[in-house]
C-alpha cells in the first residue's frame, strides 16, 4: 500500500483518538485487532501512529514554538493531526525527505481542510525544517537554543513553569 494511503489511514486514527480524547495507542491496538469494515492498517500507518504517540509532547512543543498565532490546542483537529504526522516524519523518520513530508501534508490539507490551512501548514512545516537544518539537536529537543539533547527531552516532561520565554 502506498505511503500516501498509509498517512491518510494514520490521520483517521489520530483524528478519532483526538476527538474521543482516547489514548492513541489503545485506539491503535483496537484498530489492529478489529479493523471493522476497513482493510487492516498498513504497516506504515501503524509506524506513524506509534511514532506520533511516542513523541507527541515533543511534536506539540515544536509546533507551538514555531507557530505564529495558533497554539496546537487551538488548531482544528484535522490540521493539528496533519501537522503532527508531518512533524514526526521531519524530526524522527530519516526515511522520508522533509520535502516529501511537507508535500504529503499539503495534499491532505488541500482535500480535508479549509482554504487557509495549506498555507499555514506549509509555513509552519517549512519553519520547522529550516530550524532543523540550522540546528538539528535543538529542534529534536523541542527547546530551541537551550542545548539540551533529544534524549534528555524524551525523558523529562517540562512543566509550564519551566518553559523558557522569548526575550
Amino acid at each position: 500500500m502506498a505511503r500516501s494511503t498509509a498517512r491518510k489511514r494514520a490521520l483517521n486514527t489520530l483524528y478519532e483518538a483526538d476527538e474521543k480524547s482516547q489514548d492513541i495507542l489503545s485506539l491503535l491496538d483496537e484498530r489492529i485487532a478489529h479493523p471493522g469494515a476497513q482493510t487492516p492498517l498498513p504497516d506504515y500507518a501503524i509506524e506513524i501512529v506509534r511514532g506520533v504517540a511516542e513523541h507527541r509532547r515533543q511534536i506539540d512543543r515544536t509546533l507551538d514554538d514555531y507557530s505564529t498565532g495558533w497554539k496546537v490546542r487551538r488548531m482544528g483537529v484535522v490540521d493539528r493531526n496533519i501537522l503532527r504526522i508531518a512533524t514526526w516524519e521531519i524530526l524522527f523518520n530519516d526515511e522520508v525527505p522533509d520535502k516529501v513530508a511537507i508535500d504529503e501534508a499539503l495534499a491532505l490539507a488541500k482535500t480535508l481542510c479549509d482554504d487557509d490551512a495549506p498555507a499555514f501548514i506549509h509555513g509552519l512545516l517549512s519553519a520547522i525544517c529550516n530550524a532543523k537544518d540550522a540546528e538539528p539537536a535543538d529542534v529534536a529537543a523541542q527547546e530551541p537554543g537551550d542545548g539540551e539533547s533529544a534524549d534528555a527531552a524524551d525523558s523529562a516532561v517540562p512543566s509550564v513553569d519551566n518553559q523558557q520565554t522569548e526575550e
